[in-house]
């Protein structure tokens, strides 16, 4: 999405482990020093303004497990709202909700055992380090984490899709398998769906190499 210069520059901004870290890239003033209403309050304002990432488009990153307490904070911004989706359309404006799911669940659940376990969670095209949480180390083979992970990934699966009916909501679905396949592809329709010019193929390069 960053690489369109359109379409914003998503991140997890609402992923609670990170919030401390955003705020102090961002200077927001100490926490301690503020409500945490006027604290929420800020926040927002400067993670909509580096979703924005200089476009005209504000992008955002959400887990499922982040969801339930980024609406808790917008509705103590915005009180009395009835719905989840009358408070991200009142913080963010007219929203496109791209869900992203990868289909093969066990690659995705491997995927994921490994990273934990080795402490490499993400690389670039070029087999650079981008992201490494902790020393290396051999992954181990084990079949009942695996198997915890295949259905805990299937639950939020599940959980988004309950959101999206409850809320009336109809998602762009985007497939992991699709995306990292032809990842030029993929952006154009995202593009597409939200009304901007889709850059040159040749100019779309994936900042991360497919997940293993």
């Amino acid at each position: 999405m960053a690489s369109t210069k359109t379409t914003g520059d998503p991140h997890s901004f609402y992923r609670r482990q990170d919030v401390l870290e955003w705020a102090e890239e961002w200077k927001l003033p100490d926490r301690d020093t503020m409500s945490e209403l006027d604290f929420n309050v800020a926040y927002l304002n400067a993670a909509i303004a580096a979703g924005k990432g200089g476009t005209g488009l504000f992008g955002l990153r959400l887990m499922r497990e982040n969801l339930d307490e980024l609406s808790t904070i917008l509705d103590r911004i915005f009180p009395k709202l009835p719905s989840d989706g009358a408070r991200f359309e009142r913080a963010f404006g007219n929203v496109l909700y791209i869900h992203l799911s990868r289909e093969d669940k066990l690659a995705q659940a491997v995927s994921l055992i490994k990273a934990e376990q080795t402490g490499l969670w993400h690389i670039a095209p070029d087999g650079t380090e981008i992201e490494r949480v902790a020393p290396p180390k051999e992954p181990q083979y084990d079949f009942e984490r695996i198997k915890r992970e295949v259905t805990e990934l299937e639950t939020y699966d599940a959980a988004w899709n309950i959101w999206f009916a409850e809320q009336g909501i109809s998602p762009l679905r985007v497939g992991y398998e699709r995306l990292s396949g032809n990842p030029a592809a993929t952006l154009l329709g995202i593009c597409e769906a939200l009304g901007v010019p889709a850059p040159d193929g040749e100019d779309v390069s994936p900042g991360v190499a497919k997940a293993r």
